[in-house]
């Protein structure tokens, strides 16, 4: 009895010791500046994740957090693991569209454009799907299914892109490798994948003569499922980056993105009539002490 008592003693002690040192996030980010020394979340593979990389490890002790789904870094975030989260704007504006308590900071990094992944030397595919792209623009095809999809458009919706009738589809399948965790873009809805790039995905594919067929996989494996002949597209909010220009062939550009930082929104409270002061939760030092206090009462008595 005495030898089990001292067991669950020194778990207790060990286990309140763990909560008390741990490794949780605590620093304010309100910019890009503050990413030093932060525990920042990202989508693995991302752009994202190759801007922030350039943090890690530094002087101050940042972290990379990285998540195979956008929303499980979110997740993180909301459960106070990590400072922020660094990901696309309109999937940020999905996310925050969905939880009150977090927020957009105001400043992003720099511009970039996305465009559909092609097996590097297949020029014949990539004409192609350049030409269907430019006529999708010039009918104003892109910018319907952008105004369906986009969480500040008012035609969120309203407006999905439906193939028209009788389209032929004699060039057989097109394989699509997306990863359908990434909304707008490409997300889960009502047991199918739906969002802007699959949607224009269908729009090329009606142009082309071809049925798509979707594969769903981890953002990091698209590039290599392509190149492989696994997948003839890769469609997935993929920015053109000249690291990745190295594997694949890319369209042209159909829509320009930019990555921003998610937080949670501060905790306020009010010092004077209209004035509000951001406060950080209070650490849990009641619990750690009575859990400290159980132990070595524990301790003592046996």
């Amino acid at each position: 009895m005495k030898k089990t008592m001292m067991i669950i003693a020194a778990v207790l002690l060990a286990a309140v010791l763990l909560v008390g040192s741990g490794s949780a996030a605590d620093k304010v980010v309100t910019g890009i500046d503050d990413l030093s020394g932060a525990v920042i979340g990202v989508q693995l593979g991302t752009t994202g994740d190759e801007l922030v990389t350039a943090f890690e490890g530094d002087a101050n002790g940042t972290k990379i957090e990285r998540y195979n789904k956008g929303a499980d870094a979110v997740q993180a975030l909301k459960t106070g693991k990590i400072d922020c989260v660094v990901i696309d704007l309109l999937p940020a504006q999905s996310f925050v569209e969905k939880n009150s308590d977090l927020m957009i900071l105001s400043e992003g990094f720099d511009q970039e454009e996305y465009a559909l992944v092609v097996k590097k030397g297949n020029t014949e595919l990539v004409d192609a799907i350049n030409r269907a792209l430019a006529e999708l623009k010039a009918d104003g095809t892109i910018d319907q299914i952008n105004a369906n999809f986009i969480p500040t458009s008012e035609l969120k919706g309203t407006c999905p892109y439906v193939s028209p009738e009788g389209i032929e589809r004699p060039n057989g399948k097109l394989v699509v490798a997306t990863n359908a965790e990434f909304p707008p873009y490409e997300y889960w809805e009502s047991g199918k994948i739906t969002g802007i790039d699959m949607q224009i995905m269908q729009a090329i594919c009606d142009k082309l003569g071809y049925e798509m067929k979707i594969e769903d996989m981890a953002f990091d494996s698209i590039i290599a499922a392509v190149s492989s002949g696994k997948a003839d597209v890769g469609a997935a909010g993929m920015s053109v980056t000249e690291d990745r220009m190295k594997n694949v062939d890319f369209s042209d550009p159909y829509t320009t993105a930019q990555q921003v930082i998610i937080v949670k929104k501060p905790v306020t409270s009010t010092t004077e009539p209209g004035e509000a002061t951001p406060t950080k939760a209070p650490a849990p030092v009641l619990g750690i002490l009575a859990g400290l206090g159980a132990a070595v009462v524990l301790l003592r008595k046996f």
